[in-house]
């Protein structure tokens, strides 16, 4: 518990990091040459801007303290890998989704959360397939050396 909640604490400046890089790179990408902090639904739900963006900043660091938090699940010797990536992908989305629909990062109707739950299933799966492989190539080249 001590440990997640340590990475909770450097979890929360991360999570602020990349939503703030986020910003930026979606408004050099859509905004025409301006910045655009927040989704102007957003804005328009909080009464202002800086209401918004004073709330997307403490959702995104809240965000990034949960996932760094729950990174301990990977280290917890009485899960197996099963039970750990099922473990971390509810957080995961029981995090996401209230978040991604408070701050319009998904239309707000059914689908829209339906299909943002897709993308991010999508996402979800395709790091874990490749982190699986790289790991397993990493476990594969310790056995050979402990077997020689």
């Amino acid at each position: 518990m001590k440990k997640a909640l340590l990475r909770g604490l450097i979890g929360f400046p991360v999570g602020v990091t990349i939503g703030y890089a986020i910003t930026i790179a979606a408004s050099l990408a859509f905004a025409k040459g301006h910045y655009g902090a927040v989704v102007p639904a957003m804005a328009d739900d909080c009464g202002s801007e800086i209401a918004a963006v004073g709330l997307q900043f403490v959702l995104c660091g809240l965000m990034g303290a949960i996932f760094a938090a729950m990174s301990v699940i990977w280290e917890s010797e009485k899960l197996n890998l099963a039970a750990q990536s099922g473990l971390n992908f509810l957080i995961s989305v029981c995090t996401m989704i209230p978040i991604a629909y408070v701050c319009h990062w998904m239309d707000h109707s059914a689908a829209g959360v339906l299909e943002y739950i897709g993308i991010f299933a999508g996402i979800y799966a395709s790091i874990w397939v490749a982190m699986y492989f790289v790991y397993r190539a990493k476990i594969d080249k310790i056995n050979k050396k402990v077997q020689e």
